[in-house]
């Protein structure tokens, strides 16, 4: 192999590993687990990165709660939302007070922390065990833009035939 080719590589790589950059404080090591499954098995302690869309936030005397629809997350961390995949609902708490005018229902947002727990609530009329996280991190993340494409047919039917 020559330097080109090595250096072409090498350069490939790193512009590869720019485009799923996780963001610094999301970065580490983490336990695969989704909070549906370790709402079924005792998985206390556990270091997760979970993340998704908020339900609810709860600030308390010296804590804020978040309530959260899991989804999976992208390569760079970010929530990925595709219709009716969800892997359940955990809480996340962490020291502090966070403002829920900001962190607006169905905002996105990522945790990484530890499993400290379960707590039941009732989801309407359902009984559901969730997960408990006692967050290090609480990234929030900026509103997608959605951008419409409208094309149009080309004026003679020849336009685009090769």
């Amino acid at each position: 192999m020559n330097v080109r080719t090595l250096a072409a590589a090498g350069l490939a790589s790193v512009l590869l590993a720019a485009c799923s950059t996780v963001p610094q404080p999301l970065q580490g090591e983490f336990n695969p687990i989704t909070p549906r499954e370790a709402a079924q098995l005792d998985s206390t302690g556990a270091p997760v990165r979970w993340g998704g869309r908020i339900v609810q936030v709860e600030p308390k005397e010296n804590r804020t709660c978040f309530e959260i629809v899991s989804t999976r997350l992208t390569a760079s961390g970010r929530p990925y939302w595709a219709e009716d995949d969800t892997g359940g609902r955990f809480i996340a708490c962490r020291a502090g007070f966070y403002d829920p005018a900001v962190f607006e229902r169905n905002r996105e947002i990522s945790f990484t922390g530890h499993i400290d727990g379960y707590e039941n609530r009732r989801i309407g009329g359902y009984d559901y065990r969730f997960p408990h996280v006692a967050a290090d991190v609480v990234y929030l993340w900026p509103i997608r833009e959605r951008v419409n494409v409208v094309t149009r047919p080309a004026p003679w039917p020849w336009w685009g035939w090769w």
